[in-house]
């Protein structure tokens, strides 16, 4: 059975590209392995995310802020999937990943930019979990080991707008 290693991508990689990592983790194993990256960490994750990754029940260890650099340096994992899930990351020039993976644009709204209450911020990291989750689930029953590049990057866009 193949398996494939994706890195989802953000800015500050703090949340989105965090609840992503642990989303596919929790949910893809082991066929997939997930990683997540910032274009310029943060250097901390926003409990937030944390909080909702662990009463989704997926665990949290391991989860750390991090820079994208770690992911083109020589004996780094191989790369088949990079999403970038936050528009900034998205527009941004990305290192050279070794061996071309498919790469595709995951947009989500960013719940650590909502200011309000903690119900509102709650709601917004729900949110982008849900969004996060449900298109997840759609990478996960794809065919992959019989589709083409093509025919990947073809789905991949389309989940986009799940």
């Amino acid at each position: 059975m193949p398996h494939y290693n994706v890195l989802f991508l953000c800015t500050g990689n703090s949340a989105r590209s965090i609840l992503a990592e642990a989303i596919l983790n929790s949910k893809g194993a082991p066929t997939f392995t997930a990683y997540s990256a910032g274009s310029h960490p943060s250097g901390t994750v926003r409990p937030e995310a944390l909080r909702q990754i662990a009463s989704a029940g997926f665990s949290v260890e391991g989860l750390r802020s991090k820079s994208w650099d770690e992911f083109a340096q020589p004996g780094a994992p191989h790369l088949d999937f990079v999403f970038t899930v936050c528009d900034n990351a998205a527009q941004e020039v990305c290192p050279i990943w070794p061996g071309q993976p498919i790469t595709a644009h995951w947009g989500v709204p960013d719940p650590a930019a909502v200011r309000g209450t903690p119900q509102e911020i709650d709601r917004a990291f729900a949110q982008a979990f849900a969004t996060l989750d449900r298109r997840i689930s759609l990478l996960l029953s794809l065919p992959l080991a019989s589709l083409d590049s093509l025919a990947i990057k073809n789905h991949l866009n389309s989940i986009a707008h799940q």
